[in-house]
C-alpha cells in the first residue's frame, strides 16, 4: 500500500512538472446540430481539438517562451525600436535591472557586453528626445498624462532616422494634448504656416519671443503693444498703460518682463542652460512636473534609483559612467542655478480666473525661452504652490491675498524681492481701491521700503485707469476739496503703486470708455419682470452669453429658475469652489451657444472667445464695473451687444453711469416681440413656483436635519417648534408632492410647445412652384434686429 501510495505520489509529482509544446495545429470538430435544442446556438459554440503535441517539462516550455519574447522584443528594437508596448511599470525595471545584475556577478561577459550596447542605444534614445525637448521647450500647457508618462515618451520617439520627422510633428502632439482652458481658442498656434512678424521687430522684441508669436499667429501689434513695448524695452520705463478692452494690454506688459528676464540671464552667465541639449530636457521635466508635483517627485526618485542601479551592474562600461557622472553634474548644477535664481517679475491680478489667463498667455509667449513661471492663488492647496515655488519660477502671477499668506510665512523664494526686476499691477484702478485689497497696500510699502529695487519697473494696466468721476458739488463746497481729474488721479495712484520717476503714460481710451464695435441697448421694465425679459431674450437669440448680477444669490436664483426651463446656465460666482469655477469657464468657452451667470467676478480681464452678449439683469454700482462688463463681448475688432435691464431701483446707477461716460446719443431701447409675451410669462411664473417650492423644502430639510444631528450628538429630545416648517402629516406631504408634480408636467407640456410660432396664412402655391412666407423674426440675431429697428427709426425721422 505504502509503495503504491509512493508511486501515485511520484507520478502525481512528474505529471505536474510536464508541459505541452504543440506541435500542429488546434482543428474543428464537428458537432450534431440536434444535440442543442435550439439550432441558433450552432454558430455560437464550437469546439477544437489538438492531435499533434509533446509532452515536456514545464520548466523548459517557460524557457521557451521566454526566449522567444527576448528574440522578439531584439527584432522588435533592432528594426522599428517603436513597436514596443509602453506600459513599462517601475518595479518590472528595477526587477530587470537586478537580474541584470546576478548575470554580471555570476561571469555571463556576454551578456553585459549585449547590456553595454542596450545602454547606448538608450543614451542615442535619449539624446534625441532633448533634441526634441529643445524645440518645444517651455511648452507648459501639455496635459497631465504626457506628464506622467515621460518613459513613454522616450519609446515612442526613438528612431535616428525618423529623429527629424519627431521634432516637426512634436508641436502638433503638443497643442492636441493642451490642458483644456478657455484661453486655448485664443492661444491656439498656426503651426501649419508660420506668420510674418515683421512688423514686431522695430518694438525691440526678443528673438525667442518672435518665434513664439510667428506659432501663435500675431502677425502686428495692437496700438497699445506698439506705444508700450520701445519704451519699456529701450528704454526701461516705468508703463501707465489705459486702453480699451480686448486690445492685448497682457502682451503689452508680458513681452517687456520676458526681455528683462532674458537679459538678467545674459548678465549673470546663467544661460548654460541653452549650452546642452540634456540640462534642456532635465528643466524642460522640471517645468512640466509642477502641476502634479507628488507624482513627480516619486518619479523622480525612482528615476534616481534606476540610474544607481545602472551604475552598479555596468561598471565594466565606460559610456555608463560618463553618463553616470553627467547626471550628478547635472544635478548640482541645478542646486546651483536655484540658489542663484531670484525672483525677477511679479505680476498681481484682482481675480484667480484672471491670473489663470495671465500665466496662460505669458506661457504660450515664453515658450521658447525657457523662464519658469509660477501661479499664487486662493482656492487651491498651498502646499502644492509652496513645492512650485521651490523650483525657483523667474515670473510669479499672483493674487494679493495667497502672495502675502507665504511672504508672511517667509517662503525662500519671496524672501528676497529686492531683486524683482518687473512689477505688474493688472486692472490698477480695482486693487488700489479704498477698502479692497489690503494685503497689496501691506505687499506695496514692504518694496516700496525695505525690499525697494531703484532699478525696477512697473508696469500699470487698466482699461478704466483715466475714467474720472464727476464730483458731488455737496463734495467740492468743503473746504480741502479738490476736484478730480486724469491727471490727479494718476498721480494718486502712481504715489500708492510707488513709482518714483516719470513714467511713460499711454491712454488710448475714448471718452465713451466702452468699444466702438459694442452695440449699447436697454430696457425698461419692473424688477419681476426682467426674468420675462431675460428668457425671452435667450430663447430668442441664443449664443454665447454673459449675464451679470450684483448679487451670488441673485444669481443661485437665475440659475436654479432657468435650470427648470431647460436653459443649461452655467453660475460662476465667489462661493463656489475654485475648480468648479474654472471648469464651468472652461464649458462656457466649449459651447457655441451657452450662459454664463456671474457676479462681478468675471467682470475684468477674461478673454473668452466670441461672446455675443452681455446681459446686464442688474445695473451695475459703478461706470467702471459698467465698461468691464460690456468689454466681455466686443473684443478684438469683433462686433458685440451690451443690453441694461433697467428697474425703478437701478434708475439712480443708470444716471451715474451716463453722466460719468458723457454718452452724447440716448441708448437705444432692445426690441421685443410683444406677441409671444403671454405664453414666456406662462412658463416664468410656473416655474417660479416650482423653484420656491423646491427652495424652501431644499431649505427646511438642510435645517432640520442639521439640528437634529446636533441633538442627538448632545443626546436631548429635540422640540416641534424648532424645527423649520411645521411638522406635515404625511397626507400633506404627498399632496404637496402632487402638486409639485402636476406643475412640473404642466411646465414640461408647456417647454414641448413651439414659443416662437410662424403666424402663416394657407395660400396656394405659385406658378413659379414656391410657397411665398411672410418674414419672420426667427433667425435675425440680436445685433440685426436692433440696427433693423434704428434703420426703420430713421426712416420715420426723414
Amino acid at each position: 500500500m505504502k509503495a503504491r501510495k509512493g508511486g501515485r505520489f511520484r507520478s502525481s509529482f512528474k505529471f505536474k512538472q510536464k508541459g505541452i509544446e504543440v506541435v500542429g495545429e488546434w482543428k474543428t470538430v464537428q458537432i450534431d446540430p440536434n444535440i442543442f435544442a435550439e439550432e441558433e446556438f450552432r454558430d455560437i459554440v464550437c469546439l477544437e481539438e489538438l492531435t499533434e503535441y509533446k509532452l515536456v517539462s514545464s520548466s523548459k516550455v517557460g524557457k521557451v517562451k521566454e526566449k522567444k519574447r527576448k528574440a522578439e522584443s531584439a527584432s522588435k528594437e533592432g528594426n522599428e525600436e517603436v513597436e514596443e508596448p509602453a506600459v513599462p511599470s517601475k518595479k518590472k525595471k528595477k526587477n530587470k535591472t537586478k537580474d541584470l545584475r546576478s548575470q554580471t556577478d555570476k561571469g555571463n561577459i556576454p551578456n553585459a557586453a549585449g547590456i553595454d550596447v542596450l545602454v547606448d542605444k538608450e543614451a542615442k534614445c535619449n539624446e534625441i528626445i532633448e533634441e526634441a525637448n529643445y524645440e518645444d521647450h517651455g511648452h507648459v500647457t501639455e496635459s497631465m498624462s504626457s506628464r506622467k508618462n515621460t518613459p513613454k515618451k522616450k519609446k515612442k520617439k526613438v528612431p535616428e532616422n525618423k529623429a527629424s520627422q519627431a521634432q516637426e510633428t512634436l508641436p502638433s502632439v503638443a497643442t492636441s494634448k493642451k490642458v483644456k482652458n478657455w484661453t486655448t481658442e485664443v492661444l491656439s498656434a498656426s503651426i501649419d504656416q508660420k506668420v510674418d512678424v515683421s512688423a514686431w521687430k522695430d518694438l525691440f522684441v526678443p528673438e525667442p519671443v518672435l518665434r513664439a508669436l510667428s506659432y501663435l499667429g500675431f502677425s502686428a501689434p495692437t496700438p497699445i503693444q506698439a506705444l508700450a513695448l520701445p519704451s519699456a524695452i529701450r528704454d526701461n520705463m516705468d508703463v501707465l498703460g489705459a486702453a480699451e478692452t480686448g486690445s492685448g494690454k497682457t502682451l503689452a506688459f508680458a513681452i517687456p518682463m520676458i526681455h528683462s528676464v532674458l537679459q538678467w540671464q545674459k548678465s549673470n552667465n546663467s544661460t548654460t542652460r541653452n549650452d546642452s541639449v540634456s540640462k534642456e530636457s532635465h528643466q524642460h521635466h522640471d517645468e512640466t512636473r509642477w502641476e502634479n508635483e507628488d507624482e513627480a517627485e516619486k518619479v523622480t526618485h525612482q528615476q534616481a534609483e534606476d540610474s544607481e542601479d545602472d551604475a552598479s551592474f555596468t561598471t565594466g562600461c565606460v559610456k555608463v559612467l560618463e553618463n553616470v557622472e553627467f547626471d550628478s553634474s547635472d544635478e548640482t548644477h541645478t542646486i546651483d542655478s536655484h540658489k542663484k535664481r531670484p525672483l525677477l517679475g511679479l505680476v498681481l491680478t484682482p481675480t484667480r480666473e484672471l491670473a489663470v489667463q495671465v500665466k496662460h498667455h505669458i506661457d504660450a509667449v515664453a515658450k521658447f525661452t525657457g523662464i519658469k513661471t509660477a501661479i499664487l492663488v486662493g482656492g487651491m492647496a498651498a502646499q502644492k504652490q509652496e513645492r512650485v515655488l521651490n523650483r525657483k519660477p523667474e515670473i510669479v502671477i499672483a493674487t494679493p491675498g495667497r502672495l502675502w499668506e507665504l511672504v508672511k510665512e517667509r517662503h525662500p523664494h519671496l524672501s528676497n524681492l529686492r531683486q524683482l526686476r518687473c512689477l505688474v499691477i493688472d486692472e490698477a484702478d480695482r486693487m488700489v481701491e479704498k477698502g479692497h485689497f489690503l494685503e497689496l497696500s501691506q505687499l506695496l510699502e514692504i518694496l516700496n521700503d525695505s525690499q525697494y529695487n531703484p532699478r525696477r519697473q512697473t508696469f500699470v494696466f487698466s482699461a478704466t485707469l483715466t475714467l474720472v468721476h464727476q464730483t458731488p458739488t455737496r463734495v467740492l463746497q468743503k473746504k480741502n476739496a479738490k476736484k478730480m481729474d486724469k491727471k490727479t488721479k494718476l498721480e494718486l495712484l502712481m504715489e500708492k503703486v510707488g513709482i518714483k520717476g516719470k513714467p511713460k503714460v499711454i491712454d488710448l481710451t475714448r471718452k465713451e470708455a466702452t468699444v466702438e464695435t459694442l452695440t449699447e441697448t436697454r430696457i425698461h421694465c419692473n424688477t419681476n419682470e426682467k426674468d420675462y425679459y431675460l428668457y425671452y431674450f435667450l430663447l430668442q437669440y441664443p449664443g454665447r452669453t454673459m449675464v451679470f448680477a450684483n448679487s451670488i444669490d441673485c444669481v443661485k436664483r437665475l440659475s436654479s429658475l432657468l435650470t427648470i426651463l431647460n436653459c443649461d446656465p452655467l453660475p460662476l460666482h465667489a462661493n463656489m469652489h475654485q475648480k468648479q469655477r474654472l471648469k464651468n469657464l472652461e464649458r462656457f468657452a466649449e459651447r457655441e451657444s451657452c450662459v454664463l451667470l456671474t457676479t462681478d467676478v468675471a467682470a475684468r480681464g477674461l478673454d473668452i472667445p466670441n461672446v455675443q452678449h452681455v446681459i446686464h439683469y442688474q445695473v451695475p454700482r459703478t461706470s467702471e464695473l459698467y465698461v468691464h462688463r460690456s468689454g466681455r463681448t466686443a473684443r478684438a475688432a469683433s462686433e458685440g451687444l451690451s443690453l441694461l435691464l433697467i428697474g425703478p431701483e437701478d434708475l439712480i446707477n443708470f444716471r451715474k453711469i451716463y453722466k460719468t461716460l458723457e454718452k452724447s446719443e440716448e441708448l437705444p431701447f432692445f426690441p421685443v416681440d410683444t406677441k409671444c409675451m403671454t405664453s414666456i410669462k406662462e412658463r416664468m411664473n410656473l416655474a417660479r413656483q416650482i423653484e420656491k417650492a423646491e427652495f424652501f423644502n431644499s431649505r427646511a430639510k438642510q435645517h432640520n436635519s442639521w439640528l437634529q444631528q446636533a441633538a442627538e450628538a448632545l443626546e436631548i429630545d429635540l422640540d416641534d417648534d424648532l424645527l423649520m416648517g411645521k411638522k406635515a402629516s404625511e397626507q400633506e406631504e404627498s399632496q404637496k408632492q402632487k402638486m409639485l408634480k402636476g406643475m412640473k408636467k404642466q411646465l414640461k407640456h408647456m417647454l414641448s410647445q413651439p414659443l416662437f410660432k410662424v403666424l402663416m396664412k394657407t395660400k396656394y402655391p405659385t406658378q413659379s412652384g414656391k410657397l411665398l412666407l411672410p418674414q419672420t423674426s426667427v433667425g435675425i440675431s440680436a445685433l440685426g434686429a436692433v440696427s433693423k429697428k434704428q434703420a426703420k427709426k430713421k426712416k420715420s425721422v426723414k
